[in-house]
């Protein structure tokens, strides 16, 4: 693949510089999202944990029980409803990509940012009083929240245009978008023992405040174009403004998009297969995780082959990003199949180990890239399609959707 641009001459200090810690503060911002994002797919299941008419309580209940309440409030809410407030999130998310990927180009990617952070740490915070209103402010406060965290999301890639040189692009995305897996493995680790010693409340004040004050140093410390930054050093300043090359934060708004649309498309695809009963459950999951594997090989392994078209490039890389949406509905969801007592526990160290395997290979992308620029990204999207390729076979062979014996609930009986 032709590179247009060409390395400088002398290249500035790595992890110690000023640009990987606006990628780890960028990540911090993710994690916050992200965090913000998940928290009340675990609190809702204390949030409707009753059955009382009047869920804060009735002259015959005990004090302890009272004071729970007062704790963990609990609401009579549907099941329809409940889907409706945990979804509402993505109806935000959704709207806003398009149009935040075309205005982050124009505007101030800091003001942006910093803006959209507080107001989805506000919203965290504005949630539990939203709640004790109605479910209706609640639904709301999710949407709005859920354009917000689109906003961070999307806008975010911008910032790389000015700020990352060509051949470090790979760490530094990386590193900040491993924040959209770490925070859900935080939430999954901590909710529990905040609603059980502080009540489920506190699990949106504490991630509210953190994105309050991230927003802050965020508003503090990052500036749109590393020209006018006054703390960075002039090696680094240097080192960055001579290597870059202009991007289109526009399209790197298109694959997110479009995998948020091929990920509701599989949902409903697949719910459509069980209940008509087409195809069995681990059918369903193995079909949409080879989807979900093969086809972004497929179309990155093509992209070297189309160095002469723009268009066609930037077709391939959406569809690579949007066609592995597809795992969403087959082997992310595979460990609710097996093990339904333990998938908050199987979905973070899965998590974890995702993000360890991201970090990586942003690091041997880079070493690949340095070594052999022209050929590089050949090599790379092949190394990438082959570990596609192993892991599909994997699975295909040892996947499973009953639920295994180990995670059965056992029946204690007393004579």
């Amino acid at each position: 693949m032709q590179m247009d641009n060409q390395l400088p001459p002398k290249k500035a200090p790595g992890f110690c510089s000023f640009r990987y810690g606006l990628s780890f503060l960028l990540h911090c911002c993710n994690v916050i999202t992200m965090a913000q994002r998940t928290c009340l797919n675990l609190t809702m299941v204390v949030m409707v944990n009753s059955t009382d008419p009047d869920p804060h309580g009735l002259p015959n209940t005990s004090t302890e029980k009272l004071l729970d309440n007062i704790k963990n409030p609990v609401y009579n809410w549907s099941p329809d409803i409940q889907g409706i407030i945990l979804s509402s999130t993505f109806y935000g998310f959704v709207i806003i990509q398009v149009p935040i990927g075309y205005f982050s180009r124009i505007y101030s990617v800091k003001k942006i940012i910093g803006y959209a952070l507080c107001l989805s740490s506000v919203l965290s915070l504005l949630i539990p009083p939203a709640a004790e209103i109605g479910e209706a402010w609640l639904i709301v406060c999710r949407t709005v929240q859920g354009a917000a965290q689109g906003i961070v999301g999307t806008a975010q890639f911008e910032i790389y245009v000015k700020w990352a040189p060509p051949l470090e692009r790979g760490r530094l995305t990386s590193m900040s978008a491993s924040g959209f897996l770490l925070g859900p493995f935080i939430v999954l680790v901590v909710t529990g023992v905040i609603c059980e010693s502080l009540g489920w409340p506190m699990v949106f004040y504490i991630f509210g405040a953190c994105g309050c004050a991230l927003c802050l140093l965020w508003l503090f410390l990052f500036y749109d174009d590393p020209k006018d930054h006054p703390c960075i050093s002039i090696s680094e300043k240097e080192y960055i403004t001579s290597s870059l090359v202009q991007q289109n934060g526009f399209l790197s708004s298109l694959p997110n998009l479009f995998a948020c649309i091929c990920g509701i498309l599989a949902g409903q695809l697949s719910d459509f297969f069980l209940a008509r009963n087409i195809l069995s459950v681990i059918a369903v999951r193995k079909l949409f995780t080879a989807a979900g594997f093969l086809l972004p090989a497929i179309f990155s392994v093509c992209l070297p082959y189309l160095s002469s078209s723009f268009y066609g490039i930037v077709i391939f890389l959406i569809l690579a990003g949007a066609t592995s949406s597809f795992c969403m509905v087959g082997i992310l969801i595979n460990g609710l199949d097996i093990a339904p007592r333990y998938f908050g526990f199987i979905k973070a160290y899965t998590t974890l180990i995702g993000m360890i395997g991201g970090l990586i290979a942003s690091t041997l992308t880079g070493l690949i890239l340095k070594q052999d620029p022209e050929s590089a990204w050949f090599k790379t999207f092949i190394l990438m399609a082959a570990i596609n390729v192993i892991g599909l076979i994997f699975y295909l062979i040892v996947g499973e959707a009953e639920i295994q014996d180990w995670a059965k609930e056992k029946q204690h009986t007393r004579l």
